[in-house]
């Protein structure tokens, strides 16, 4: 459903989130999240623009979080590097249909406000926080959030 583009954004993300307040240079999140260093680099850009996360110079600088993981929500990751797009009008331009969706785009625009209202509710530090026995990106000792 989303793009690969969305799944570095997360990985990124996430991982940031696990080691904030540090810094960590692309080189160390493209290791950790198995994201090419080149894409994940044009990745982080959007991020940037965004206003999620920021560069820091110097010995230990590297790419840092803008705001706490409690403050972050996936939809905002998301929607930095490839917004989630409603459906507003008929997609097929029918003339007839207008702004009034046929049965099977409201189903659609629908589920995309549904994934819009969880992706909303949920920051980075749930989802670290969350008890699964699975952990997001590789086995590694995590900080807390």
């Amino acid at each position: 459903m989303f793009s690969q583009t969305v799944e570095y954004a997360l990985r990124a993300m996430i991982h940031l989130a696990g080691e904030a307040p540090a810094a960590r240079t692309t080189e160390q999140i493209a290791g950790v999240t198995l994201v090419p260093k080149a894409y994940l680099s044009k990745v982080l850009q959007s991020l940037g623009r965004a206003g999620l996360v920021e560069s820091t110079r110097g010995v230990g600088g590297g790419m840092v979080l803008r705001k706490t993981p409690a403050e972050i929500t996936i939809l905002e990751v998301v929607n930095a590097v490839e917004p989630i797009q409603r459906i507003k009008s008929c997609p097929l331009g029918i003339a007839t249909h207008g702004t009034r969706l046929c049965p099977l785009h409201k189903r659609v625009d629908n589920a995309l406000a549904m994934v819009e209202k969880a992706f909303g509710g949920t920051t980075l530090a749930e989802v670290l926080a969350d008890p699964n026995r699975s952990v997001p990106l590789c086995e590694v000792p995590r900080r807390k959030v």
